[in-house]
């Protein structure tokens, strides 16, 4: 923090214990410390302000007693949620944001000279928007894609699909396969900021004499999204009666080995070159992590050139589907235990949400995407997945009914208060499978960073949609 060179030699003082204070606080405090500690500082510098321009120098003593007061209550606290300064931040975040608004409001006013009357009254119109106008804006602005930008996209992956297929079917006649589609956000119209990952959905046939899906709760995993694939009837059906024989590890399919056949059989021997050209644009795999991964770009885009279309990244997934239960092989989200499959649980979320809306035109997916792309521009927010977020709505949705358009500030304002319990406790628990914490996988740094931001936004839910 920079004072001005006018200032009296005591003021200077305490200008240099606060830049050590801040210079430090990282390392003292952490991050959310830090946060915390520069906004209470920034309280701190307006009433030393206040005070340097009084003529009483025993009201200037007793203005910078009462706010280093405050400032030890703050930096005292290291851990933001967990502390109870709730009020002492409040104060000052709330007191540091108004202040920010109505010098945004009278910047027009001070600079008549050099602003046109058309941008001056622009900028007054934004400061009057309420916050259900600003979400609207917001989600139109920021969340929501263009149709032309969807369209774009999902014809691009399914042209890339075509030529996966097309390929396996020619290299590996043998190997059976169910017909190959798009999944995902991108097709569910819950994708927000840019149309930029695609999932291309490899679903695996089985024979229902010779497998047997194993829910997670069942085996020595006992973890409800960990579920297993048993070989049965070896007795009369031995091994090397199915094609997944081959990828059978301590007699039950293994996920690893399915995913790691595929990164051979495709990623690593499809001649994308020849597809780039075809497609008119570049193909190219992701290798070395955990997942099938594809990044294509425009065909007239240049290596490290910045370029008005984004990447598109399109994901194989290979699955197995039983009725309602889809399981899909993702080590990442499995390991390290080889044999496991994911049970994965969007399918389930995204029919809820959508049956919802459908009983009472409701506006919880408008809500979700406003959300998911509030933590996406975030920093400190982008741990927060989609998961939690449709989680949280799905939850909330047990005790609220009114979900209509006219009800999206208070919806938005009351997910806020609930993501800052959830986070309080250090658990969110799945809508379906109850047993599962959606938060456990966040450290105590992001939580606290997460809840700072969240605090914040409780009297000025704004900040979340700079």
């Amino acid at each position: 923090m920079n004072f001005q060179s006018s200032r009296r030699r005591g003021e200077e003082g305490i200008a240099v214990v606060i830049d050590f204070l801040l210079s430090n606080a990282r390392l003292v405090l952490g991050v959310g410390g830090a946060a915390l500690l520069g906004i209470a500082t920034l309280a701190v510098k307006r009433l030393i302000e206040r005070a340097g321009r009084a003529a009483d120098d025993e009201k200037v003593e007793q203005k910078m007693a009462e706010s280093w007061e405050e400032l030890s209550l703050v930096s005292a606290s290291p851990t933001l949620i967990r502390k109870g300064i709730e009020g002492v931040v409040m104060k000052h975040v709330t007191k540091a944001t108004k202040q920010q608004k109505a010098d945004l409001c009278q910047q027009p006013q001070m600079l008549d000279v050099q602003t046109k009357p058309e941008s001056k009254s622009k900028r007054l119109q934004l400061c009057a928007l309420t916050l259900q106008e600003r979400l609207q804006q917001y989600y139109h602005t920021r969340a929501a894609l263009s149709p032309q930008e969807v369209q774009r996209a999902q014809s691009v992956a399914l042209d890339i699909c075509t030529e996966i297929q097309g390929f396996l079917h020619s290299r590996h006649p043998d190997m059976p396969l169910g017909d190959m589609t798009l999944g995902g956000s991108l097709l569910d119209d819950l994708q927000v900021v840019s149309a930029d990952h695609a999932c291309l959905l490899v679903p695996l046939q089985l024979e229902s004499s010779l497998w047997r899906l194993i829910p997670g709760e069942e085996t020595l995993l006992t973890h409800p999204l960990h579920w297993m694939v048993r070989r049965i009837n070896l007795e009369y059906f031995p091994k090397g009666r199915s094609y997944w024989d081959r990828y059978l590890v301590g007699g039950y399919l293994s996920a690893e080995a399915v995913v790691n056949m595929f990164s051979k059989a495709v990623m690593e021997t499809v001649n994308w070159p020849s597809i780039s050209s075809t497609l008119d644009c570049v193909v190219r795999p992701v290798l070395g992590g955990p997942d099938l991964r594809l990044e294509i770009r425009p065909g007239n885009a240049v290596e490290g050139a910045e370029s008005d279309y984004q990447p598109l990244f399109v994901s194989m997934l290979p699955l197995l589907s039983e009725g309602d239960v889809v399981l899909t092989a993702q080590p990442e989200f499995t390991s390290p235990w080889v044999n496991a499959w994911h049970l994965s649980l969007y399918p389930w979320e995204t029919q809820r949400l959508a049956q919802l809306d459908a009983a009472d035109n409701g506006y919880r997916k408008h809500t979700l995407k406003i959300l998911k792309a509030v933590c996406r521009q975030n920093p400190a927010l982008r741990p927060l997945k989609a998961t939690p977020l449709a989680n949280l709505i799905l939850h909330l949705s047990d005790s609220e009914s009114d979900w209509s358009e006219t009800s999206l500030d208070v919806r938005f304002q009351q997910c806020i208060t609930e993501l800052i319990g959830y986070l309080e406790q250090g658990a969110l628990h799945s809508y379906f499978k109850p047993a599962v914490n959606l938060l456990s996988g966040l450290s105590e740094d992001q939580v606290d960073q997460m809840g700072f931001m969240f605090y914040c936004a409780v009297s000025e839910p704004e900040i979340l949609l700079i």
